[in-house]
């Protein structure tokens, strides 16, 4: 099937998820507007001609990537989306141990945690764009009320994709931190905002990956306490038994028994209706989960707030800085990844050692390698390579926000709401099936529509909702039929 001519790297929208607002720098108002700023025209919607096209390609390809660790979570349920230890068809030994077993340690290479790094980073990227531009252009006051229409649409938006399709939404969290945090952050200098982002991403670790594998560690001392007092035949106190309880639960979310496997199965037979078996989960995580992963996302857009301020995502660095940055991130992420995941698998998956080997330098091996990964993506386009396969994935990137809850649709309905009844029972190698076919489905689809449309239907209405008028969406004149030679 011939594609038609997707939209050029240098037309794509900067409404698109999370950020919303990739737009480029309007340069310097007309005269007029420095005397007298009309404020609807400077906080007005951007220009299709005013998109940058690398951060829209960096979007789509980090967009895509993500489906590669969540379509675990779409299929086995969240207990198996980093490790799949507790699977109906059995991943690490069984018939087809071999090509499970590499395609998880792919997965882990070049992809966990990693493209949804570089996402979190656009977004924070994307909240320069907005709030810059408007304030070129003498938006004032005003430049604050569409932010912060803009991002409470997007809470709302998550909270709707979680409780409607899919629990494992992000768009809640971005929104909240958008809401709560970022706005004061965005005239940092560069090095205050790459220190300040550093300080976080190390307390994140100190606190989440360390901090929780002390606790377990304590838990499992204090029950092998209680275990040894039931040994000599004493009666345990309420602390003992709570104890023993404590470890029992730990010990069950990182392995789960057969019983609790088979329970989650079945509470997703119901098709739409299983979704009321995630209700609890989805509360838990807008509350707890805030909470506990603030420093996770609030660390990485700080960092690409900084990484825009200085040119990276926008292509204005030297050809060397990219090099580079791709030699030494790469070079980090992924032998220390590789090492992680063979002493992991060699261990049989001991919870603490995989916890030393994997969680330990996750911060590192992400933030590294989503580094290296833009980077390099950026080289290639820089050269002129893939020019048709990038102009397509900047549209998917353009309509970022749309494919995103395409994403949740189509894997929901595949493995949860249709009437094949899949989830659980999917062999894991075979999962990747579902991702190429839904990363085709991506691209035609948004170089389809972007043949006729300004935006993605859901960027359109996001669009119409903050400024509280509709926004137009059709295309007045032919689409751009060619990527241009250079950036």
């Amino acid at each position: 099937m011939s594609l038609p001519p997707a939209p050029s790297l240098e037309s794509v929208d900067p409404t698109c998820l999370p950020t919303g607002a990739n737009e480029e720098l309007a340069g310097p108002p007309h005269i007029d507007t420095l005397i007298a700023p009309d404020p609807m025209l400077a906080t007005r919607p951007v220009d299709p001609s005013e998109r940058i096209s690398s951060v829209d390609l960096l979007r789509g390809f980090s967009l895509m990537g993500i489906l590669i660790m969540n379509v675990t979570d779409f299929a086995l349920g969240f207990s198996n989306y980093a490790i799949p230890l507790s699977t109906v068809k059995p991943v690490f030994n069984g018939p087809h141990w071999k090509i499970n077993t590499t395609v998880w340690f792919l997965r882990w290479i070049f992809a966990e945690g990693k493209m949804r790094a570089l996402f979190s980073m656009l977004f924070g990227a994307g909240v320069i764009l907005l709030t810059s531009r408007a304030a070129e252009r003498g938006a004032g006051i005003r430049a604050a009320d569409i932010y912060t229409r803009r991002n409470m649409w997007l809470v709302l938006f998550g909270m709707v994709h979680a409780y409607a399709i899919w629990n494992g939404d992000i768009l809640y969290f971005y929104g909240v931190a958008a809401l709560m945090f970022l706005f004061p952050f965005r005239n940092l200098k560069p090095k205050k905002l790459f220190w300040t982002a550093a300080g976080i991403l190390l307390l994140n670790t100190l606190v989440v990956q360390v901090g929780q594998t002390f606790a377990a560690g304590q838990a499992k001392r204090n029950a092998e306490k209680a275990n040894a007092a039931l040994a000599h035949h004493q009666t345990l106190t309420e602390d003992q038994i709570s104890a023993l309880k404590s470890w029992k639960s730990i010990q069950d979310r990182w392995r789960p028994s057969s019983k609790k496997l088979y329970k989650d199965i079945a509470a997703h037979q119901h098709g739409w209706l299983s979704q009321g078996a995630d209700a609890g989960d989805v509360f838990q995580g807008e509350t707890l989960g805030a909470y506990a992963g603030f420093g996770d996302w609030f660390g990485l857009m700080l960092l690409g707030m900084a990484l825009y301020r200085v040119g990276f995502f926008s292509l204005k660095l030297s050809t060397r800085a990219y090099a580079l940055t791709a030699v030494i991130g790469l070079g980090i992420s992924w032998p220390l990844t590789f090492w992680g995941c063979w002493h992991a698998w060699r261990g049989g998956f001991d919870m603490f050692q995989t916890a030393h080997v994997l969680q330990f330098p996750y911060d590192l091996t992400r933030v590294s390698g989503a580094l290296g990964n833009a980077a390099l993506l950026l080289l290639l386009m820089r050269a002129g390579f893939f020019k048709w396969l990038f102009a397509r994935i900047a549209a998917v990137g353009q309509m970022a926000l749309s494919n995103y809850i395409l994403t949740s649709l189509c894997m929901k309905t595949l493995f949860v709401w249709g009437a094949w009844h899949w989830y659980g029972y999917v062999e894991y190698y075979k999962l990747y099936y579902a991702v190429a076919a839904m990363w085709i489905l991506n691209i035609i689809f948004s170089s389809l529509w972007l043949r006729y449309f300004r935006f993605g239907p859901i960027e359109w209405c996001w669009r119409s909702l903050t400024y509280w008028q509709r926004q137009p969406m059709r295309l007045r004149s032919a689409p751009i039929p060619a990527l241009p030679q250079a950036a």
